[in-house]
């Protein structure tokens, strides 16, 4: 009797040993499957939750991007390029004759081209988007600066009326330039191929209207300066196809007038090249 009953209390025992296991194993189950997640912007935290503090940053794949405005406005603009241009003047006509004076030639009004610089200034430009921020439309307001270095400084302009021709027998001066500035409005379709970049590439292209505001003759010997300004025989609107190149952080830029820049008797047709500095 004793021994049956020794072999059911150790029975008992096993039992109860086996169902605290059992109990221990669940609970452990349990607290391994529970997580905190904790989100910080694009940023997941996991702690795991095994009884230990270490933790597990999962980064979120979304990237947040500003959307980019469909009308943007860059202010003061500068470009630094050179002038010149293209003489088809008619020597022999009696129109340039009456204008230009006997003896004057296209060698006689050539250019210094490292001296006949245009600067220009550019109060606004903007870009409104048209496709997808590829295709837009560019425009704005400013100054066109353009000075025409005569390489021979016998030229001489007069006004009232206007008139060119040399003045043989002068001393030779160390300056003598055509000064012509423009109140200007440019008008281009632009092609931005690298959308949301600040220095990316693309070209533009189209026209600019241009009114004369000022024009003048300045004439240097040594320190001593000579100027005539007023009505020069100038035309007084400027049409000028225009185009710009954004090569990254190098932008370009020129200008090729529809007509003649004189109102009469010479056909000399300016141009201008050079670098635009613009933040896009």
């Amino acid at each position: 009797m004793k021994t049956v009953l020794l072999a059911v209390i150790a029975t008992g025992l096993s039992m109860t040993g086996f169902a605290q296991t059992d109990t221990t194993i669940h609970r452990t189950d349990t607290s391994a499957t529970t997580a905190d997640t904790i989100r910080i912007g694009g940023m997941v935290i996991v702690r795991n939750g095994e009884g230990t503090h270490s933790r597990k940053v999962v980064l979120s794949n979304r990237i947040n991007r500003r959307p980019q405005s469909n009308l943007s406005t860059n202010w003061w603009i500068v470009d630094l390029g050179f002038n010149n241009y293209n003489d088809n003047t008619n020597y022999g006509s009696a129109e340039a004759q009456a204008f230009a004076g006997p003896g004057l030639t296209k060698e006689g009004l050539s250019l210094r081209t490292g001296k006949s610089v245009n600067v220009n200034i550019w109060f606004f430009m903007q870009r409104l988007n048209l496709v997808k921020h590829v295709v837009n439309l560019k425009y704005g307001l400013g100054l066109e600066l353009n000075n025409y270095h005569f390489d021979n400084t016998d030229v001489r302009i007069t006004k009232n009326p206007a008139h060119i021709g040399l003045e043989t027998g002068s001393v030779n001066e160390n300056k003598n330039k055509l000064a012509a500035d423009y109140i200007t409005v440019p008008m281009m379709l632009n092609f931005n191929l690298t959308p949301g970049r600040s220095h990316g590439f693309g070209f533009s292209a189209g026209v600019s209207a241009g009114y004369l505001y000022s024009s003048r003759q300045k004439i240097k010997v040594g320190n001593h300066k000579d100027k005539i300004d007023g009505n020069l025989g100038l035309e007084k609107w400027k049409l000028a196809y225009i185009g710009e190149l954004s090569l990254g952080p190098v932008r370009l830029y020129g200008s090729y007038a529809m007509k003649s820049m004189w109102d009469k008797g010479l056909d000399q047709t300016p141009y201008a090249v050079g670098l635009r500095l613009s933040r896009w």
